[in-house]
C-alpha cells in the first residue's frame, strides 16, 4: 500500500504547501471517473469522490484490509470484478461504508451524453466540458472554514488512467483555484494521479460510482450480483440511485445533470 502523504511521482505535479498547513485539518478526497470518452457509445458519463480526513485513514484502510481478510477478497476492488462468489464481501463492504462516519461520497452523473452540443455551450471542446462537470463534483466537498472553524486544506487525488493524467492535473488545480478564489493555493495543497490499484479509497470510489452509474444504464444491467449491490445500497441509503439527493445529503450524494438539447 502506497503512503498517499509522500511526495508525489516523478512527472506528476503537486503545488508547493503553505506553512501551517500540518496545523490545518487536512481532507483527502479520492475521485474517478466512468465513461468520460466522448464517443465511446455509452449514454451515461460518471464522475465520483470520496472524502476523508486523513487524521482518520490509517484506521480506514486497516478496516478495509481486515474486512478483505476476512472474506478471502483478494486483489483489487473494482466495480467490474463483482461477481457472486464475493457477494457476502460486497454486503460487508456496503454496511461497513454506511456505518463509517468519516467517509463521505459525491457522484455526478451526465444523462443523454449523445446531446452534449460543445460547439454552443462550451466552446467547441469536450475538456472543457469534463473540467467542468469535475468542478460540479468538487465543489461542494471543497470548502472554505468558517467563521470560528478550524483550518482545512485539502489534498485531491485522480486515478491515473491514460498519458493524459499530467494534463488533467495541471488543468483541474487551474479551474478549482480559479472557481474557489484559492490563487494562494492555501485550500487546496496537493492535486495529483495516482494508481487506484494501490489505494484502497481510490477502489471504493470505483466501487461506489459503478454501482450508481450501473443503476442509471438499464440496458446494462445483466448482473445479479450487481443488482443486489445496488439494491442494499438504496435501502442503507433510503433513497433510489435515481436523479439527485436533497442538497443536505452529506453520506451518499449525487445529481444528474441533462445536457439542454439545441434546436436545428
Amino acid at each position: 500500500m502506497r503512503d498517499e502523504n509522500l511526495p508525489a511521482p516523478c512527472g506528476e505535479w503537486k503545488p508547493q504547501e503553505r506553512r501551517g498547513t500540518n496545523m490545518s485539518q487536512v481532507i483527502n478526497i479520492y475521485c474517478d471517473e466512468s465513461c468520460h470518452l466522448e464517443n465511446d457509445g455509452k449514454p451515461i458519463m460518471g464522475f465520483g469522490a470520496i472524502s476523508c480526513p486523513v487524521n482518520q485513514l490509517q484506521r480506514i484502510n486497516t478496516a478495509l484490509t481486515d474486512l478483505k481478510q476476512q472474506y478471502c477478497a483478494k486483489g483489487e476492488l473494482k466495480w467490474e470484478k463483482v461477481s457472486p462468489s464475493r457477494s457476502q464481501f460486497y454486503s460487508a463492504l456496503i454496511d461497513w461504508f454506511f456505518a463509517e462516519p468519516s467517509l463521505q461520497f459525491r457522484g455526478w452523473l451526465v444523462e443523454h451524453k449523445e446531446r452534449l452540443q460543445h460547439e454552443f455551450f462550451n466552446a467547441g471542446s469536450h475538456d472543457d466540458f469534463y473540467y467542468k462537470m469535475y468542478y460540479y463534483l468538487l465543489d461542494p466537498l471543497i470548502q472554505w472554514p468558517k467563521a470560528g472553524e478550524s483550518e482545512r486544506t485539502y489534498h485531491i487525488y485522480i486515478d491515473l488512467k491514460d498519458t493524459r493524467s499530467r494534463t488533467k492535473v495541471h488543468k483541474l488545480m487551474d479551474v478549482l483555484q480559479n472557481s474557489k478564489q484559492d490563487h494562494l493555493r492555501n485550500l487546496v495543497t496537493r492535486l495529483q494521479s495516482i494508481p487506484a490499484e494501490e489505494v484502497h479509497l481510490m477502489q471504493m470510489t470505483d466501487f461506489l460510482l459503478g454501482a450508481l452509474t450501473y443503476r442509471n444504464r438499464p440496458k446494462d444491467q445483466k448482473s445479479q450480483a450487481k443488482l443486489s449491490c445496488v439494491s442494499q445500497i438504496e435501502l442503507r441509503a433510503g433513497f433510489p440511485l435515481k436523479g439527485k439527493t436533497p442538497i443536505n445529503e452529506k453520506k451518499f450524494n449525487f445529481y444528474t445533470f441533462t445536457p439542454q438539447e439545441v434546436c436545428p
